[in-house]
């Protein structure tokens, strides 16, 4: 009995023994195959970070040198290829950062918004740039929609089943359907420069948590050139600015009298002081014959080289029609006629033309809507001004223009001063926003005028310069004295 207890034992040991054997064998089997897929997985999520790594490198690669445009395309490239996307495209807001503009697209990125009906849809269809067209068309108000959410909120957008949210319009055409899509922000320390938006992943999968890791990742790093390379483009067209104010400061510079006219019977004195570089201020001297001289200031309501090829056409006119037309009214609607045609909705015309006739001192004179001569008898305290009605050149037609301005007459005496000017010089403003004013004009007219037009010009332009202070000056200044001896 005894011997078959032990037997029994034996037989029953070893096969509880080649189980355990065959158990561990199955366990090594099986942990060698986990090791497999976690160092193959591993190996795959290692050469996702390589590449990743590889395409955050192509993106800054020459970035500081190549236009806006062609950064935000070789950014989608490689966003497209990281999140293995079909399609993509990079929003960026506008400079009031209201709405967001497409300004990249790669594939058939199809609209994250209700494109209105079936005709729109079958549109699409027939040429792919349509789609294209349409995206990049179709402003995205921030808080508007997937994208002007995530740009708003500045957090990313994962939807791994699109056919199941209501955020994501529904297309019939199967090239169109949304499967699964990301959306990340592009910021730039505390501002969010736009959106990268990716659409279906090639391999049919839904975009997962890792995607969305890795497109944001990418997306904070394009950040920084992207940032810089608008700074870059606002630079570039400061310098065109600077560019064209230099040209247009050199087209001024020239129009103006390099010096005053030397004639019997008057003397002048004269300055002018742009503000911002350029000015829209403009004033001359023709000399009509031997007894009459031409004298004309201007204000253009534009700056630029707009203003400086308003003024160069003035002055073309007027010295070109100053020896055949005596009347100064009938003068400015010529001009008016002129240049109505050719000035910009915006800009407009104020100018002062006198005729002085040096041998009878008869003064005439029309006004188009600029501010009224001063005129300081010699014989009387107080200026006065001189008051002649008409409208600015280019805010009305000529039949209005021609029936509004009319010219007027005065006659001059001996040590009578002219004094002509723009609403730089009353409307020059101090530190506390005071204008200097008219009031001060004629009191410094009326104390200081029997020193002559030179000290009178020098103790105005002085007497700003105290009022006005560190003050930044935004109209040009521009004054006129004539004395008649």
């Amino acid at each position: 009995m005894a011997t078959s207890l032990l037997k029994w034992i034996d037989q029953n040991l070893i096969l509880f023994l080649e189980v355990i054997v065959v158990f561990l064998v199955f366990r090594l089997l099986q942990n060698s195959r986990t090791l497999r897929r976690k160092n193959t997985s591993l190996r795959q999520e290692r050469e996702v970070i390589f590449d990743f790594v590889h395409n955050i490198g192509e993106v800054f690669a020459d970035a500081e040198d190549i236009k806006a445009d062609t950064l935000l395309k070789r950014i989608l490239f490689f966003a497209t290829k990281t999140g293995k996307a079909a399609s993509g495209a990079i929003y960026l807001f506008n400079t009031d950062r209201s709405q967001l503009f497409a300004r990249a697209v790669s594939g058939i990125f199809p609209p994250l918004y209700d494109t209105g009906s079936a005709h729109t849809e079958q549109q699409l269809l027939t040429k792919a740039q349509h789609l294209e067209t349409l995206v990049k068309t179709r402003s995205v108000a921030a808080g508007e929609g997937l994208i002007g959410s995530a740009a708003a909120f500045g957090s990313g957008i994962i939807i791994e089943d699109a056919e199941i949210d209501a955020r994501v319009p529904v297309y019939t055409e199967p090239f169109l359907k949304i499967r699964s899509l990301l959306i990340v922000p592009m910021r730039f320390g505390n501002e969010v420069l736009g959106v990268i938006a990716l659409i279906n992943r090639t391999d049919g999968l839904p975009f997962t948590s890792a995607d969305l890791s890795l497109l944001q990742a990418m997306a904070d790093q394009a950040s920084v050139p992207v940032h810089y390379t608008g700074l870059k483009a606002a630079l570039e067209q400061k310098r065109q600015i600077d560019r064209d104010m230099q040209a247009a400061q050199q087209i001024q510079a020239s129009l103006l009298p390099q010096q005053l006219p030397q004639i019997a019977g008057a003397r002048l004195a004269a300055y002018n002081l742009p503000a911002l570089n350029v000015g829209g201020d403009y004033y001359d001297f023709i000399q009509i014959d031997d007894e009459h001289l031409g004298i004309v200031i201007a204000d253009v309501a534009g700056k630029g080289i707009g203003g400086a090829m308003m003024m160069a056409v003035c002055q073309g006119v007027l010295r070109a029609r100053a020896a055949q037309e005596q009347s100064p009214a009938r003068m400015l609607s010529e001009l008016n006629r002129v240049l109505s045609a050719n000035l910009a909705e915006d800009m407009f015309i104020t100018m002062l033309y006198m005729i002085l006739n040096t041998r009878t001192r008869e003064l005439k004179f029309a006004r188009a809507g600029h501010e009224r001569p001063l005129l300081k008898r010699a014989n009387n305290g107080a200026p006065e001004a001189l008051d002649a009605a008409g409208i600015a050149i280019g805010l009305a037609d000529a039949e209005i223009f021609d029936n509004a301005i009319k010219d007027i007459s005065v006659q001059l005496a001996s040590g009578d001063v002219v004094v002509l000017y723009t609403d730089g010089i009353t409307e020059a403003l101090n530190e506390k926003n005071e204008e200097w004013g008219t009031a001060r004009l004629l009191q410094t007219i009326e104390t200081e005028s029997s020193g002559g037009v030179d000290s009178l010009t020098k103790t105005i332009r002085s007497r700003i310069a105290q009022h006005v202070g560190a003050q930044q000056q935004y109209d040009d200044i521009t004054l006129i004295a004539l004395e008649v001896q």
